[in-house]
């Protein structure tokens, strides 16, 4: 675990926290607000996600709420000038796996980020995704469906993974391409069904049902 999102809008906190955390061995990036902070958590990019509560565009707890409505696992580390017992129940009881508030040590964040550290070491690692005869191989990025092994494009790849981490759950056109292609997209764009349709012609049609007006699902 060392790649840290860092979401906060105060250009001197975040300043000093991602000084802090590069000096000793980690990879950084700030998010200014909500939006972006989310966009990047989805990507599934980071280890690690330092959350201020007071972010513009989405709060912070709305990007914690929709991370785990989308069943994202990152380990939230929230850091806030809110102090009151309220809010710290509303975080963790949101999906935080801790809450700081400031002022704060950057000694103390840096210990709890080595405890999520320890805590993601000891967990095993996925290394197979599955979804009755469907599975996804993380390590050779190769599909098998039914009996076939079918190689995938590094767009596929990341498609069908976020699928099979979402069975059952309708995924729509915008949040695909926020998880697949990032924030430099056309919305307009038909390139989710391009994808969809060539991951269907090699997995089988019936692995990715099209839910009409609301996007696509892994049945």
């Amino acid at each position: 675990m060392n790649r840290i999102l860092i979401a906060e809008d105060e250009e001197r906190i975040a300043s000093f926290v991602q000084k802090g955390l590069r000096a000793n061995g980690f990879t950084t990036v700030v998010a200014e607000d909500g939006d972006l902070a989310l966009g990047h958590a989805l990507t599934g990019g980071f280890d690690l996600m330092v959350l201020d509560i007071g972010l513009p565009g989405r709060d912070g707890f709305t990007v914690l709420r929709e991370l785990r409505e989308a069943r994202v696992t990152l380990p939230v580390i929230v850091l806030t000038a809110r102090d009151s017992v309220r809010d710290t129940v509303a975080g963790l009881e949101g999906g935080a796996d801790d809450w700081m508030t400031k002022p704060f040590r950057f000694e103390e964040l840096l210990a709890r980020v080595r405890l999520r550290q320890r805590t993601a070491a000891r967990a095993p690692e996925v290394t197979m995704l599955r979804s009755g005869t469907l599975a996804l191989d993380l390590r050779t990025r190769r599909a098998r469906a039914e009996d076939r092994t079918v190689d995938l494009t590094a767009r596929e790849f990341v498609l069908l993974e976020m699928f099979l981490r979402h069975p059952g759950q309708v995924l729509s056109r915008e949040q695909i391409l926020s998880h697949v292609w990032g924030y430099d997209f056309d919305p307009g764009s038909n390139i989710v069904d391009v994808y969809v349709r060539a991951l269907r012609r090699k997995l089988g049609a019936e692995r990715l049902e099209t839910v009409r007006g609301m996007g696509y699902r892994l049945p």
